[in-house]
């Protein structure tokens, strides 16, 4: 038998996969800066790739939240 869905924590766990992602966003960036003249031209460029898909997750867990706020009212 399927566990009924349960969602009431929802929000809760999308704004820790937001507040882990902004981290994670920082840490690229600080590497980044801290090892510029070091890295490899394609290195840099897999880690900014990352950082622009780390922003549009952001945006995109922030939409989930108001959806999910939206739907608990």
């Amino acid at each position: 038998m399927a566990k009924p869905d349960d969602r009431s924590d929802n929000v809760q766990k999308l704004s820790k996969h937001i507040s882990n992602t902004i981290q994670n966003f920082h840490e690229g960036q600080d590497y980044l800066s801290e090892h510029a003249d070091e890295i490899s031209g394609t290195e840099k460029q897999q880690i900014e790739d990352k950082n622009k898909k780390r922003l549009r997750s952001i945006e995109g867990f922030r939409e989930e939240i108001k959806d999910e706020k939206s739907d608990q009212q």
